[in-house]
């Protein structure tokens, strides 16, 4: 029987705030919780934009002020909801992009022309046409004449307006690079970071304990950036940095790969050194990586197994590059839909999934997982929030467009919709499942993928198909957003309100929905009415991947008849310490501190200190070996 792959902790952030204990899904049904959740929900966003700092029992606002947890929401709830989710952009001046204007200088009358350069300006070696006088004293500050007889090709600093002016940005104040030492890491790294140490924090059991529970070597993680880090401090800055005028640093190349993700995550999170990889599938790439943890711990190759993809693509030049493609929601097109003129553009609303919408909205965001096998949760008394048990990833076949959809998709989807048919059987598919769908909000996804979910909904007898679409609320991030719809999913499980795509008015005429039920409201159904979550995502060039998500209500039926009554009691008594520990987390990350793990050059393996054994293999500072192959898989071969 295959091992099941558990999900014992969850953590991240994106527009929404915090994703562990389900922060961020909240911040997006806010209007539905209850008042005291909805309270809470806000007071955390608080502390973590830094609107006030907890001290001594209590909150304190900027000006000094001690304030309770009701006084907090009621201060700056209007600011929080504002400052939070799909918005005008923040990061830079989108009306004053940085860029530079290709000028053609030439004497008048054909004249030559005279200027002042100092001495340490001048290029080299010399444009053809220059001829120098260099000062007669030479100083810091000495000055060359330079004339120039036929004029010559330059380049002048300007700026531009960003025709799209909406992104989904982390939560105004919070950043990143404050809760550790982030020696000029790129953003994206910052979040994986923080994102991967929330999610660990969330276990409530400390990772020591978890690692010295299983050999080194069954310990795994997954994470990638699809477009790698191209902020300043990464790629982006090494490609700028000559054409700048400025230098290439030793740290933007390595720091820029798109491993670094699952690196940092190794080397200062947990100091694994158990298997690693970083696949990217472009806007599908978070479950190409769960794809690869969750198989290898159904085939008992990993017992932990940590999952998560990183994306930090609010920069102009990104933004530049898809709205040239046409893929973005531009202000003008905006502008378009709603009868408005540009400067009364509803940029909340940027990202409408199957509405009438002009493109999608990019996003920044990190989210991980942490996976156990079903019988070392059982043991170490692992709070379990859901279960994947399978993910499709298919490709489209040949195509005319890269970035155009086509058949993978039906296959992903059809799979993992018999998959859970095979597991829980059709009848839980039919009336308890739902589907967080790509929704990317550009108008041929709306009807490409309402064509693929209505197919396969007919095909398995599926009725009213909720369809939620997170994407409207945080935007596209490419590689982390099916971390995103995972996020929300678990949301989902906890609280029972299904997410609607708020930012609609309708349904667009041309969605094909029979048999979905596609809703611009929040749907509050109460815990368990929702068991399976189909987690669908089309990335470019033929990525599609489809995964199957489980409740905790249905893995705590399969853990019962798997082990029996009186074993799930005695892991239900080992739980309640877990769920102690894992909540005065959350009580302190509600508070600011978030308790970012970065062991930089701490706890380093002694190499010295290694010893080998034909069998097996043993490292200072783990509690058990790593065994060797000792047999030959190839047997009938030989």
């Amino acid at each position: 029987m295959s091992r099941l792959p558990v999900i014992v902790g969850f953590g991240g952030f994106n527009a929404a705030g915090r994703s562990s204990f389900h922060h961020g899904y909240r911040r997006m049904v806010i209007e539905s919780l209850p008042e005291k959740i909805r309270e809470e929900t806000l007071v955390g966003l608080a502390t973590l934009m830094k609107l006030v700092t907890y001290s001594e029992s209590q909150y304190v606002d900027a000006d000094g002020n001690a304030l309770d947890p009701h006084e907090v929401a009621a201060k700056f709830s209007q600011q929080i909801l504002d400052s939070t989710l799909i918005r005008r952009i923040e990061a830079f001046d989108d009306t004053a992009v940085h860029t530079h204007q290709k000028v053609d200088l030439a004497a008048s009358a054909g004249a030559p022309f005279t200027f002042t350069l100092p001495v340490k300006q001048l290029p080299q070696p010399l444009p053809l046409s220059w001829s120098v006088v260099m000062p007669a004293e030479m100083s810091s500050s000495a000055l060359a004449q330079v004339t120039v007889a036929t004029g010559f090709h330059g380049l002048i600093a300007s700026t531009r307006d960003l025709p799209v002016k909406s992104a989904g940005q982390l939560p105004s104040g919070f950043d990143p690079a404050d809760h550790y030492n982030s020696r000029s890491h790129p953003r994206g790294v910052q979040l994986a970071v923080t994102a991967a140490s929330d999610a660990v924090h969330s276990i409530g059991i400390d990772w020591k304990t978890i690692a010295n529970a299983v050999h080194p070597d069954e310990i795994g993680v997954f994470a990638a950036s699809g477009m790698s880090q191209l902020d300043e401090n990464g790629n982006g800055g090494m490609m700028q940095a000559r054409l700048k005028g400025e230098r290439v640093s030793a740290r933007q190349l390595p720091l820029g790969l798109n491993t670094m993700p699952a690196d940092f995550v190794n080397a200062y999170v947990l100091g694994s050194v158990g298997v690693t990889g970083a696949v990217t599938g472009a806007c599908a790439s978070f479950l190409y990586n769960l794809r690869l943890g969750v198989d290898d711990i159904r085939m008992g190759r990993r017992r932990v197994v940590v999952v998560g993809c990183t994306e930090a693509p609010v920069v102009s030049e990104i933004i530049e590059g898809y709205a040239t493609m046409g893929a973005l929601a531009t202000a003008e097109n905006l502008a378009k839909l709603d009868g408005v003129d540009v400067a009364h553009c509803d940029y909340r609303r940027s990202s409408r999934p199957f509405g009438e919408n002009c493109g999608f909205t990019l996003s920044e965001s990190a989210q991980y997982v942490v996976l156990m096998d079903d019988e070392l949760a059982m043991q170490l008394g692992a709070d379990i929030h859901g279960a994947v048990s399978d993910v499709f990833v298919n490709a489209d076949g040949y195509k005319k467009s890269i970035p155009g959809p086509g058949a993978g998709n039906y296959i992903t989807m059809a799979k993992a919709v018999a998959s859970a048919v095979a597991i829980v059987g059709a009848e839980a598919v039919r009336e308890r499942s739902f589907v967080q769908a790509h929704g990317s909000s550009t108008p041929q996804n709306r009807v490409t993928e309402s064509v693929i979910l209505d197919s396969v909904a007919r095909a398995f007898d599926i009725a009213h198909w909720p369809v939620s679409a997170v994407k409207a609320y945080v935007g596209h991030p490419l590689a982390p957003a099916s971390g995103d719809q995972l996020m929300s999913s678990l949301g989902v499980f906890k609280y029972g309100i299904m997410p609607g795509i708020k930012t609609i008015d309708k349904v667009a005429d041309d969605v094909v929905a029979e048999r979905l039920q596609i809703s611009n409201r929040d749907i509050a159904e109460g815990v368990g009415a929702r068991d399976v979550a189909f987690l669908n995502s089309k990335g470019f060039g033929g990525n599609n991947a489809t995964a199957a998500v489980y409740s905790p209500r249905v893995v705590e039926k399969m853990l019962l008849k798997r082990y029996g009554e009186t074993a799930f009691a005695d892991y239900a008594a080992r739980r309640e310490a877990t769920r102690k520990h894992a909540a005065a987390y959350d009580a302190e990350a509600s508070r600011g501190n978030l308790q970012t793990i970065y062991q930089f050059g701490e706890n380093m393996i002694d190499e010295s200190a290694i010893t080998i054994a034909s069998t097996h293999l043993t490292l200072p500072g783990f509690a058990h070996a790593i065994n060797l192959p000792t047999t030959n898989p190839f047997g009938d071969m030989v």
